[in-house]
């Protein structure tokens, strides 16, 4: 498997849950991904959330895939450890906003301040199922960034 496998399972299954840390406490929640390419997996938020405070404090993350469907034993699972950046690209956020058209109605447009992308530049990935279990530390990592 390589970073082509993890941008696939990553498109294919954008549903991921997020997880951040604010102090010592983790928080995680679930996060429907824009896109996943060559330059990372990409996200949106609004800066008034909390999600945003959080990585912007401490760009550090970990983001889970799932496939539900299928034999449980097969690969189901991706995890993505990496860094975020936000990204201030005005053709994007209008981009975002042609793609998710339910967007418009919460902000005023792409120089909106409350609309934010970010994206995990760099990182590693692995796939995981329960063929794997017990065995975490021997599974391959796919860096990218």
């Amino acid at each position: 498997m390589d970073y082509n496998d993890c941008l696939k399972f990553a498109n294919d299954n954008p549903v991921s849950f997020i997880a951040t840390v604010e102090g010592n406490s983790p928080k995680v929640r679930a996060f429907l991904m824009w896109f996943a390419d060559k330059s990372g997996f990409y996200y949106h938020t609004s800066a008034a959330k909390n999600v945003s405070k959080q990585l912007k404090n401490n760009p550090n993350t970990e983001v889970c895939f799932y496939h539900a469907g299928g034999d449980i034993m097969a690969k189901n699972m991706m995890r993505v450890t990496g860094k975020v950046e936000f990204v201030e690209d005005l053709s994007l956020k209008a981009r975002l906003l042609e793609e998710r058209p339910f967007l418009k109605a919460i902000v005023k447009g792409p120089n909106d301040p409350m609309l934010e992308i970010f994206r995990i530049y760099e990182g590693e990935a692995h796939f995981w199922c329960m063929a794997d279990n017990l065995r975490e530390a021997d599974i391959p990592r796919i860096k990218f960034g």
